[in-house]
C-alpha cells in the first residue's frame, strides 16, 4: 500500500486512578452530580482521572523509523496500544493504514498444550495470515527460531526464552506494511539477541512505517531517524533520534542540584562543540568557558571535571579533571579551557558534561553539556577502541633439498 503509515493527531487518552463506583456510597454522589449538571464534560478530568497522553501528535511515513523514549510510566505504551487500537483516544484522531504487525508480548498468544508447530499456525491465523502463506514461511520461521528440535513438543515444557524466540520469529515474518515494536530487542540469548537486532533492521530498511518503543537507546539511535522524547504523558522534545536522546540523557545533568551553598566560586557558562558528530577512534576538541569569582579559588574546589557519559544506559565512561591533568584555574576573571578527548569508544551517542567539584562534600555544582554522535570507525566490539593494527607475513614453501 502506497500510502501505508500512521497519522497521530492532537491525541489525549484519560485514565481513572482506582476502582470507579465500588460501592453505593461512590453511586450516589456520582448519579446526583449527573442528575444535576454537575458532571465533568466529555474529556475533561473528573476526580481520579488523569491524562496518560496529552495532545501528541506525529506522522510515519513509509520507509520512517520513528524511535518513542522516555522514563517508565511517560506514556509510551499507552501510545502504542491506540496505534494498534487496543485503546481508544479520550481526544483527537489515530489512523493507521495498511496491514500491522505488532512486535509486543511476542509469545502471550501461545496456547500451552499445543505443539510449537501448531501454535505458529494459531499466531499466523491470529496476526492475519493466510495457511499458504504460513506453509511457505513455515520452514523460515523454525530456522530462524533455532529451536527446530523442539518445534512438535507442546510449548508448556519450553522455556521462556524459546517462547520468546519462536514468537519473535513468527512476528518478524509477518512482511507487514505498518510494523509497531515494543521492547522485543532483548529476547533470547546475546546470539539471538543480535539475529532479531538484524532482522528488525531489514524490516526498517524495507520501506515500511515503524514505531519503536525501547529503552536499549543506542538501538533507537541506529533504528530510527526521528523520535519523541516523553514525559508524564507530554511531548518533550520532538526531532531527530540523536537530539531527543541527548534531551533525554542530558536532562538529569540540567536540572539543578542544591548543595547548600549559595556563594559559587566558579560559573560555567558554556560547552561547545564544534561538531555534534565524529568517527570511533578522533580525537576531539571543545572549549568551556567560565568566570572565576573575586576573592581567589577556594581550597575546596577541584576544578572543573569532565565527563562522557553514554546514553545507552546512563554510565559514565570517562572522567576527568583539571587537577587531575594539571591545569590550574585562574584565580580570578573569566577563562576558556580547551578540552582535547580521543573516542576510543564504540558508536553511539554520548553526553560530554562539565561542573565544578567540591572536593569536600564530594559534590558538584551544575555546568553546561552537550551531546556527541559518534560513527563507527574502525570495525570493533566491546567497550573501548584500542586502535588496532596487524600485518601478515606468508611464509614460502620450504624447497625440497639436493638428492644425491
Amino acid at each position: 500500500m502506497a500510502d501505508a503509515g500512521v497519522r497521530f493527531e492532537n491525541v489525549w487518552k484519560k485514565f481513572h486512578r482506582g476502582e470507579m463506583h465500588d460501592s453505593l456510597r461512590d453511586l450516589v454522589p456520582a448519579l446526583a452530580r449527573r442528575l444535576t449538571g454537575r458532571s465533568p464534560k466529555p474529556g475533561d478530568l473528573a476526580e481520579g482521572d488523569f491524562w496518560a497522553v496529552s495532545d501528541v501528535s506525529f506522522d510515519v511515513r513509509p520507509g520512517h523509523a520513528l524511535g518513542i523514549i522516555g522514563p517508565n510510566g511517560a506514556g509510551k505504551s499507552t501510545i502504542l496500544k491506540l496505534v494498534t487500537g487496543i485503546l481508544r483516544p479520550t481526544r483527537g484522531s489515530c489512523a493507521v493504514r495498511g496491514r500491522i504487525g505488532a512486535l509486543i508480548e511476542v509469545s502471550a498468544g501461545f496456547h500451552p498444550d499445543l505443539t510449537g508447530r501448531e501454535n505458529v499456525f494459531l499466531q499466523g491465523a491470529i496476526m492475519g495470515m493466510a495457511t499458504a502463506d504460513i506453509n511457505r514461511k513455515f520452514d523460515a520461521i523454525v530456522e530462524f527460531s533455532g529451536i527446530e528440535e523442539f518445534i512438535d513438543t507442546p510449548v508448556k515444557r519450553y522455556s521462556s526464552g524459546m517462547n520468546a524466540r519462536l514468537g519473535f520469529s513468527i512476528a518478524a515474518h509477518l512482511d507487514p506494511e505498518v510494523l509497531i515494536i515494543d521492547e522485543v530487542l532483548a529476547v533470547g540469548d546475546f546470539s539471538f539477541q543480535q539475529r532479531a537486532f538484524d532482522r528488525v533492521r531489514e524490516l526498517v530498511s524495507s520501506d515500511i512505517a515503524v514505531i519503536m518503543v525501547s529503552h536499549q537507546l543506542d538501538r533507537i539511535a541506529e533504528l530510527c531517524s526521528e523520535a519523541l522524547l516523553l514525559g508524564q504523558g507530554r511531548v518533550m522534545r520532538q526531532g531527530s533520534a540523536a537530539e531527543c536522546i541527548a534531551a533525554y540523557v542530558l536532562a538529569p545533568a540540567a536540572a539543578p542540584k542544591a548543595n547548600g551553598r549559595s556563594d559559587i566560586p566558579v560559573k560555567l557558562h558554556s560547552l561547545s562543540l564544534p561538531d555534534v558528530a565524529a568517527r570511533s577512534g578522533d580525537r576531539i576538541c571543545f572549549t568551556i568557558t567560565g568566570t572565576v569569582a573575586p576573592g581567589g579559588l577556594p581550597s575546596w574546589v577541584e576544578g572543573v571535571v569532565i565527563t562522557v557519559r553514554s546514553a545507552q544506559n546512563g554510565r559514565a565512561v570517562f572522567s576527568t579533571s583539571t587537577a587531575r591533568v594539571g591545569t590550574q584555574l585562574p584565580e580570578e576573571g573569566s577563562f576558556e579551557l580547551t578540552v582535547g578527548l580521543q573516542l576510543n569508544v564504540p558508536a553511539g551517542i554520548y553526553a560530554i558534561e562539565a561542573k565544578v567539584w567540591d572536593r569536600e562534600r564530594g559534590d558538584s555544582f551544575p555546568g553546561p553539556a552537550s551531546y556527541l554522535q559518534v560513527q563507527a570507525g574502525v570495525d570493533f566490539t566491546g567497550t573501548v577502541q584500542m586502535n588496532p593494527t596487524m600485518s601478515l607475513s606468508r611464509s614460502l614453501p620450504s624447497r625440497p633439498g639436493p638428492t644425491g
